[in-house]
């Protein structure tokens, strides 16, 4: 699916805040929330896994809009979609926002291949909850690591400043 989102709240700031498999921990969504607050983003881009529909709650206190796709143990998508209001779509999700041409999956199938195609400046995937960080000619690749700390122990979210692509890990 392709859109343009720039017409939504926020779509004037040139961050862009990044979540991935936050597995219903409510606790470190909120703070992701509020990190993302705090740092003024205008898009945060959920890379999949939220699990159950209630834990899409925290991300209504956002002062921009948010987007993502499912991820493999999202098994509630009807009620994933409804809770959203059909900002959680299936994956690829293509997209642009401030002039940078976004690509976001749950599992890595095919990196290798979308990076080589080098139509994406930034490239977006969850799954492995292993924080990545890679820039690869023009692209930019990243795992913001998961934010439900269950599996490392280590939980973060990523955050992107589109003006100079320079992008961080920031832990919760």
């Amino acid at each position: 699916m392709k859109c343009n989102i720039n017409s939504q709240k926020g779509a004037n700031r040139v961050k862009i805040g990044i979540i991935s498999d936050s597995h219903d921990n409510i606790i470190n969504i909120k703070k992701a929330v509020s990190i993302f607050n705090a740092n003024e983003v205008g898009l945060v881009i959920h890379a999949g896994d939220y699990v159950a529909p209630f834990s899409i709650a925290p991300l209504d206190d956002l002062k921009c809009d948010y987007v993502g796709v499912f991820g493999n143990n999202d098994g509630e998508k009807n009620g994933l979609i409804k809770k959203s209001q059909g900002k959680i779509r299936p994956q690829p999700y293509i997209f642009e926002f401030q002039g940078k041409q976004i690509y976001v999956i749950h599992e890595p199938d095919n990196l290798d291949a979308l990076i080589n195609s080098q139509n994406y400046d930034i490239i977006i995937y969850g799954h492995t909850h292993q924080y990545v960080i890679e820039s690869h000619d023009k692209t930019m690749v990243i795992n913001p690591g998961e934010c439900c700390g269950w599996v490392t122990e280590k939980a973060s979210i990523a955050i992107v400043e589109l003006d100079d692509m320079n992008a961080r890990i920031v832990d919760l």
